[in-house]
């Protein structure tokens, strides 16, 4: 249910804890802040982060939010995200998995669909919807080439595809779109 495996991941984060330039590149920072511009409200009660890596997102967000978990698959991710926020929390997470729990209010897949595979978007949809179906949810996705079997554009498709929620583009940007739904009624 997975397209990048636990050993291709741990690759990925060899040399470091930063593999994409978050904290140094000037795209990822205007990124991160378009992102947080994308949220529909001024704060949130727990919002848990899908993929958080290395934490960097986490610093531009967990200050909206009383709390704030994320989960991801790398331990040395996981180290330098509980450098970046330390009143969060970080969990080893291999998705497709069953999801922390919590009373979230704000859901965040960034850059984290083209990771999985068509059976494993479709059980984090279907997770989401049914634990959390008031939440928000904020989508970021790559456009451009992802190495993986789904690329962003296709793996945003599936998902919307396999949630009852309706997302909206709220940002688009070269190579980059943020979707969002609201809290529902």
């Amino acid at each position: 249910m997975t397209a990048v495996d636990s050993t291709r991941l741990g690759a990925i984060y060899a040399r470091g804890d930063d593999p994409w330039r978050f904290r140094s590149s000037p795209y990822e920072q205007e990124k991160f802040r378009a992102t947080r511009a994308a949220l529909s409200r001024q704060r949130y009660g727990s919002a848990l982060e899908l993929g958080c890596g290395n934490g960097e997102l986490a610093r531009h967000l967990a200050p909206l939010c009383a709390q704030y978990t994320g989960v991801d698959a790398v331990e040395i991710a996981l180290q330098a995200a509980r450098r970046a926020v330390p009143r969060g929390r970080f969990e080893q997470v291999f998705l497709p998995a069953d999801l922390p729990d919590g009373r979230y209010d704000l859901i965040i897949l960034s850059e984290i669909l083209y990771f999985l595979d068509r059976d494993g978007i479709r059980s984090i949809a279907t997770q989401i919807d049914r634990r959390w179906p008031r939440a928000c949810l904020l989508c970021v996705t790559w456009l451009g080439p992802s190495g993986n079997a789904l690329q962003g554009a296709e793996a945003l498709a599936l998902f919307r595809a396999a949630s009852m929620r309706e997302l909206h583009c709220v940002k688009t940007g070269v190579p980059y779109r943020i979707d969002r739904t609201d809290v529902l009624p």
